[in-house]
């Protein structure tokens, strides 16, 4: 009686201290995504957010039913966008909902604060979600390891700060909770579970496009779980739920439609599903028929499908499906405005031990227990963790898919050292070699037990100190640092959005580089011409050919396309690398594919192969519409007594043509620090004359 006491004590305290662990872990995730705020203000980051929460605010003022139907005519002028049918709603419907709930408990929150914070409180949602699914693969002790790791790692952190208002924020969440409801399913065998998982992974589709590594993945567990021979009824059950359940979850989504039943990334699950009917259909008829039935059965269908897979492969690989969708050499080729994508560039090895420290070293290890040990779910987040390497070499964006599926692994491979350097000698049935020499047992597990947690520390510190410096700047606001360690706030862009605000037409219409569409749209509340959407490569490629164009032919398509401002990004004043000269020749690439007669790359530089700004540079380069608007003036500005007149810190040159005049265009706002140039043209000026 006093055992089952003890034990039912020592249960309760453990289950105490579970708890603990994760409300702090929680915690910690919570407070390490709050830099941003801290140091500058609540406001919402980069350029996908913008939409996000303009779409939000348009959903919780008008109704989810007006939000459905929206259609956008502040974007992609004269086109218009139907944002409902082409969004993936999940983020704002949870960011609606919670403002729903707050505003009914008589908390009076502004939506705006609902999308700042939305991130930092679902990322304790996922530490435990990592925290469950870690316990089902291997033990409670790992999957508090795991909770903590998820919670404070810059790979995931880097995409749910605080302001950072974006998909990615729920759906890793969504992703590792569906991942779990998975595992409970093959486990038990359980329908309860399969809909559990199902309904999470609705949850998913409508959260992220990313939701396609989900309906992938599964599949191919399943189907390695046939070749190793492991097909139980349990796994039938699991997966034909979730894969007609699922399918039809998933259709409901507007921006999804149809494509599970007509895009080759949804062919996998349907023809695993196939199979897996075919395998339990051969079962069943292997008990009923004879062997010499049986084979000649068995031969014909296998001969049969083996025919239907290739015959389909070379139609897909004739359309050019599978280049399309599963290698970035042929998006780089022949799509440019995937390519020109920062997060689409491949991952160095830097950014790998950047976002990740310590666990990229050791999470091979806890791959190996997990192989080591195999058993259904273990297969699982084998090809979990090989598959998102690949994706994440291939793609820095996909970093995010790869850091839960570390921190796992790590976890596990932590707790099996702890565990066996910590545990009970006595209590194990074969203790370690070293044992057997009087006095370097206890020696050795104390130096790895140190070793160990200083790891661990070196890791806390590397999170806390990456998250502070590199993720932690809005992009919309900028800071520099004096060399007595004052900081100067520059506060450009939101100053120039202002102005826009102010100073223009309602319905004036703003021409810009793709990647301030969302921002314009949702600071300065004026009509873009393209936006970071880029559905339509056309449009966006005539506004890279009037960029790329002389004065005058760029002035004939800004009138076709009613422009009245254009709006620049310059960095040469304070040497900001992420302007539009920069990003020049991806707008020359973008146009030169869609105008190849008028737009060529090779005209922009050198004979000798050099993209130069200064007097060296090509005769077309300096005198394109890109250029002058840069440039404009700046011949005049000497930043220091270092410098000549014209220098540009940037490109650490000396720029070629200063006596810039423009025919149809006049200088409208310039920033401060000249970050943020808008020029307008001669409709502009004859409104605001009548006006």
């Amino acid at each position: 009686m006093n055992n089952k006491t003890f034990k039912k004590g020592f249960q309760r305290s453990y289950s105490l201290l579970s708890f603990t662990i994760l409300f702090l872990a929680w915690l910690a995730g919570f407070s390490s995504r709050l830099f941003a705020v801290i140091r500058f203000e609540s406001i919402i980051h980069e350029f996908d957010p913008w939409f996000n929460y303009r779409s939000t605010h348009h959903l919780t003022t008008n109704g989810f039913y007006e939000f459905l139907n929206w259609f956008d005519e502040r974007s992609w002028y004269p086109l218009g966008r139907i944002v409902g049918g082409t969004v993936y709603p999940g983020l704002m419907v949870t960011a609606g909902l919670i403002h729903y709930v707050l505003n009914l408990l008589h908390l009076t929150v502004h939506i705006r604060d609902v999308c700042v914070f939305l991130a930092p409180v679902f990322s304790g949602l996922t530490s435990i979600s990592t925290f469950l699914l870690t316990r089902e693969l291997w033990n409670q002790g790992a999957g508090l390891l795991a909770a903590c790791f998820i919670a404070i790692v810059p790979g995931y952190i880097s995409r749910s700060v605080a302001g950072s208002f974006d998909n990615e924020g729920i759906a890793i969440f969504a992703l590792q909770f569906t991942y779990y409801l998975w595992v409970k399913s093959i486990k038990t065998g359980s329908v309860f579970w399969s809909i559990g998982c199902c309904l999470s992974y609705f949850y998913m589709v409508s959260a992220w496009g990313g939701y396609v590594f989900i309906i992938n993945l599964i599949p191919l567990h399943v189907f390695v779980l046939l070749l190793m021979q492991r097909y139980s009824r349990r796994v039938y059950i699991a997966y034909s739920t979730f894969y007609i359940v699922g399918l039809v979850l998933s259709m409901q989504i507007p921006f999804v439609g149809f494509q599970p039943i007509r895009t080759s990334e949804h062919m996998a699950a349907a023809g695993v599903f196939a199979l897996l009917q075919a395998y339990a259909l051969l079962q069943y008829l292997k008990d009923r028929l004879t062997k010499q039935e049986f084979q000649t059965l068995f031969f014909l269908g296998v001969s049969l499908a083996a025919g239907v897979v290739f015959l389909t492969v070379i139609y897909l690989t004739y359309t050019g499906e599978f280049l399309c969708h599963y290698t970035c050499t042929y998006a780089k080729i022949h799509i440019p405005i995937i390519a020109s994508v920062s997060e689409h560039q491949p991952t160095t090895w830097v950014s790998f031990f950047f976002d990740l420290h310590i666990l990229v070293c050791t999470f091979p290890a806890g791959l190996w227990f997990c192989i080591k040990n195999v058993n259904d779910e273990r297969v699982f987040v084998a090809l979990y963790a090989i598959s998102a390497v690949y994706f994440a070499g291939v793609m820095v964006r996909l970093m995010l898919t790869l850091t839960p599926v570390v921190c796992m692994l790590s976890a596990i491979a932590f707790s099996s050292v702890f565990e066996h350097y910590l545990g009970d000698d006595m209590k194990r049935e074969n203790p370690p070699v070293e044992d057997s020499k009087e006095g370097l047992g206890p020696n050795i597990k104390s130096i790895v037990t140190m070793l160990m947690l200083m790891l661990l520390m070196m890791f806390a510190v590397h999170c806390t100190w990456v998250t502070s410096n590199a993720y932690s700047s809005p992009s919309v606001v900028l800071a520099s640092y004096n060399n007595d360690g004052t900081r100067n706030i520059l506060d450009d862009f939101r100053e120039a959005y202002y102005w826009l605000r102010q100073n223009t037409d309602e319905h004036a219409r703003v021409m810009s580089w793709w990647d301030y569409g969302y921002q314009i749209a949702g600071m300065a509340n004026r009509t873009t011409l393209v936006d970071n959407n880029t559905w339509n490569n056309s449009h966006i490629a005539l506004v890279g050919k009037a960029m790329s164009s002389n004065e005058s032919a760029a002035y004939e398509i800004m009138r076709s396309l009613d422009v009245d401002y254009v709006l620049i990004i310059f960095g040469g004043v304070i040497g900001y690398s992420g302007d539009d000269i920069n990003k020049f020749l991806w707008m020359v690439r973008i146009a030169e594919g869609e105008h190849p007669k008028d737009i060529r790359e090779s005209d922009y530089f050198t004979p000798q192969g050099e993209f130069r700004v200064d007097k060296a540079g090509s005769p077309v380069l300096l005198n394109c519409l890109m250029y002058k608007m840069s440039y404009y003036r700046f011949g005049e500005m000497q930043l220091d007594f270092r410098t000549p007149p014209g220098f540009d810190r940037t490109r650490n040159a000396e720029i070629g043509n200063k006596d810039i005049k423009f025919k149809h265009l006049e200088e409208a706002f310039t920033s401060e620090h000249w970050l943020v140039r808008i020029y307008k043209g001669e409709e502009a000026l004859e409104l605001r004359t009548c006006s």
